[in-house]
């Protein structure tokens, strides 16, 4: 690369290490985001289709695994369904060591 006054001895570098330099609350984000995708499909995957449809969002951090169900008597009926599931939900991602369900309404 070059500049006014000669050369400048800079890597050149790809927009993702650029990004991760200059906002790691972005890279945070995105890597959010990319663990409720897994555990939005993964759990779409195994849940009966009627609670599947109840599920309002999904939280993963600092080893805790938050699903949250629409009212409190849907997070109840996905609180026994995930206890079926949460030996499956610990071999798919080892660093989960506690499943929550709690009540999030969609708005």
């Amino acid at each position: 690369m070059r500049s006014r006054t000669g050369l400048i001895s800079q890597q050149v570098h790809s927009v993702k290490d650029l990004l991760a330099r200059r906002a790691p609350g972005l890279m945070r984000v995105t890597a959010q985001s990319a663990r409720q995708n897994f555990w939005n499909c993964w759990l779409s995957e195994r849940l009966p289709p009627e609670l599947r449809a109840r599920v309002s969002g999904i939280s993963a951090r600092a080893g805790t695994l938050v699903i949250f169900g629409e009212t409190a008597a849907w997070s109840a009926r996905l609180r026994y369904a995930v206890l079926e599931l949460e030996h499956e939900i610990r071999a798919a991602d080892a660093a989960v060591t506690e499943v929550k369900v709690r009540v999030l309404p969609r708005s």
